[in-house]
């Protein structure tokens, strides 16, 4: 078993990226117009990596497979973007991001990384500000803040409901201005279907042209995986319908470490599942936890004849409400980490006290909101003894303000009026803390070959805290790769163009053409959904929210026999030179369905519960996580050896030397 290498800097936490930039090999101007370099992905990180490094020089080939780099799924993004500016005056700081980071990622992330991001977290701003992104303001014009689960303070950057969109468009905007130099050339359309090593680097890819079919080679001095994470193995989740794991899964195979897989978030604001026959989840945002207040009925009775339609919630009185986040942990309430937030929802849901036909639902009511911002505003306009109507008028008025497309989106889908009727909200697969394993400098097992943004293993441990993917998706890519991948760049500067007409572009080229054409040429009887739905069924109920042995040692064994009956039976309709949807799921869910054996097989390994997993069997006895901090301080980097069930755990040993490691609590 090989011990990682971290590669994180020495000396005092609050200097070891600044040492590090100081010390680091550096590329110099005229040589990166002779470097290429390929970017997968181009949300948050894969956009504004693939701008800064053409605005540094370096020739960049950027790959997205939706027809815009504005669709990638990080414009899903909500609530908000994480910064340690203490602009709210409440003690914030760059060492409270970071404790609450570590603690709130239960105490499974790497410090030094950790750190690097909540330094890193307020340029960030700047940076998107400088873009023209219409961040919130407070009544002087200042960015307003707002708070999120995990935390004390208010460090939450935001654009109504819609941040990750905003962001993006930045991102865009920035990418544009380089591409129309000629800096960055674009891919649109493109999905990455191999990696090419040559002598032990990656040098390449190997891509489909998803339109024409046209099966490409392209070569670069490093490649970099942002491609996001891998949630949809779950099949119903909150993520794009298209979003894959397939270049996390495919480097993955050629060398590169998979790390934690089974850390993966379960997000407590989503819209219920209301049948069978879903594609995918709504997510509500986190940021209406600060306003919103989760409850469920007292009363069994009650939670009964709700499911039954025999009664409204507004018909329920107050005391007979329980507010179940407040009453368990009254010191951060409805606003606790996501992990403990769903865990707790699943609990009272599991009792019977569900508030919808499948008893899976709790409610989200913003009444107190709207009935206190009504009062100070008609405070504010000097209306004294306000009647209840306009009391509700001005308080509705503050949230449609600060919530008002999140609730214009809910009434859509759900055809109630949350201004009127509480929202109902349950569990749902969102956010992956594992992924490709990276150092300090963000490369992976592979030298060249980076990964960035949720397709990393990332800085988050065991569970990520609301507004912190859109943080470290551009800290990655606008203010750490850049001055990383000069490290090992500047030792190529001589190597000159990489040639595509060598035997390993030959022997991945061949791999990637086969596979397509036993997917058209297989006479199955089962579509690629058919068997994708197989596999979330297993995941929810086995992997998903909550995990013991013998539901894990089941999983694995149901996994191996449907991935045995898809390669048999599987079904894809159309021809390999058009634009063919169902090919391309096909070669997504075939790489689920390795990927998923690999996430149960690392949540059997780990015998505790730390964040999003959550093993029955290492639990309080008041139902909280039980962590084995003598065993399991680790990061679980798991090497390809040629079948999921055969692959080989490499450990990382986290240090703690900052922090000090104790029982997470919220109460």
């Amino acid at each position: 078993m090989t011990t990682l290498q971290s590669k994180v800097p020495q000396g005092p936490i609050k200097d070891k990226w600044t040492n590090h930039k100081n010390n680091i090999n550096l590329v110099n101007p005229a040589n990166k117009r002779n470097i290429d370099i390929i970017v997968i992905g181009t949300g948050l990180a894969g956009g504004s990596a693939a701008a800064t490094l053409a605005e540094l020089g370096y020739n960049v080939k950027a790959f997205a497979y939706q027809d815009s780099p504005r669709r990638a799924h990080s414009i899903a993004a909500q609530g908000g973007i994480n910064a340690s500016k203490n602009y709210m005056g409440d003690g914030d700081s760059d060492y409270r991001l970071f404790y609450d980071t570590v603690k709130g990622g239960d105490y499974r992330s790497r410090e030094g990384n950790v750190y690097r991001l909540a330094e890193v977290s307020g340029n960030i701003i700047d940076q998107c500000v400088a873009q023209g992104v219409p961040f919130a303001r407070d009544y002087g014009g200042l960015l307003d803040n707002r708070s999120f689960g995990g935390v004390l303070v208010s460090r939450t950057f935001y654009a109504k409901g819609q941040t990750g969109q905003q962001l993006l468009l930045g991102a865009y905007s920035a990418m544009n201005r380089q591409i129309a130099k000629g800096k960055i050339t674009m891919y649109n359309r493109h999905e990455m279907l191999d990696v090419v090593i040559i002598d032990g680097k990656a040098r390449g890819i190997i891509a489909r042209n998803l339109i024409t079919g046209e099966i490409s080679r392209h070569s670069a001095h490093a490649v970099v995986i942002a491609s996001g994470g891998y949630g949809n193995v779950y099949f119903l989740s909150t993520n794009a319908m298209g979003s894959n794991a397939t270049a996390a899964w495919k480097v993955h195979k050629k060398g590169a470490y998979f790390a934690n897989p089974c850390f993966t978030q379960i997000h407590p604001t989503c819209i219920p599942r209301s049948g069978d026959y879903q594609s995918k989840l709504t997510l509500m945002s986190e940021s209406l936890r600060n306003d919103g207040r989760i409850w469920v009925p007292k009363n069994i009775e009650d939670a009964k004849a709700i499911q039954e339609g025999k009664l409204r919630p507004t018909e329920i009185a107050e005391e007979n409400r329980d507010y179940y986040l407040e009453r368990r942990y009254p010191a951060f309430g409805n606003l606790v980490p996501r992990d403990v937030a769903s865990r707790a929802a699943k609990e009272r849901c599991d009792a019977g006290y569900g508030v919808n036909k499948t008893g899976e639902a709790v409610y989200l009511d913003f009444a107190s909101a709207i009935e206190r911002y009504g009062k100070e505003q008609a405070h504010i306009q000097g209306i004294h003894n306000p009647s209840e109507e306009k009391v509700r008028e001005l308080g509705e008025a503050i949230i449609e303000a600060k919530y008002g497309n999140l609730f214009q989106m809910y009434e859509k889908i759900v055809d109630e009026n949350p201004y009127k009727t509480p929202m109902m909200i349950y569990p749902a697969t969102h956010y992956t803390m594992g992924g490709i394993w990276v150092d300090y400098n963000l490369m992976t097992t592979v030298p060249g070959l980076y990964a960035i943004g949720e397709a990393n293993f990332s800085d988050h441990g065991a569970n990520r805290l609301g507004a912190s993917a859109l943080m470290q998706g551009l800290a990655d890519g606008y203010f750490v790769l850049p001055y990383t991948i000069g490290d090992y760049l500047a030792n190529e500067i001589r190597t000159g163009a990489i040639p595509t007409d060598t035997p390993e572009f030959d022997e991945a080229e061949k791999a990637v053409k086969e596979r397509i054409d036993f997917f058209i040429n297989n006479k199955g009887t089962h579509s690629v959904d058919y068997f994708h739905k197989k596999l979330g069924k297993v995941m929810w109920e086995k992997v998903g929210m909550a995990r013991n042995v013998q539901g894990l040692e089941e999983a694995i064994k149901e996994i191996q026999e449907i991935r045995e009956d898809f390669w048999k039976n599987v079904k894809v309709p159309g021809s390999v030179n058009e634009f063919n949807q169902e090919l391309e799921k096909a070669g997504r869910v075939a790489d689920f369905l390795e990927l998923g054996e690999l996430f149960a097989k690392d949540a059997l390994n780990r015998n505790e519960s730390c964040g999003g997993h959550f093993r029955e069997d290492y639990q309080t006895d008041e139902g909280e996580a039980l962590r084995d901090d003598e065993n399991y301080s680790y990061v679980a980097a798991w090497e390809y050896t040629g079948k999921p069930s055969e692959a080989k755990l490499h450990k990382e040993q986290l240090e703690f030397k900052d922090i000090e490691v104790k029982t997470r609590s919220y109460k």
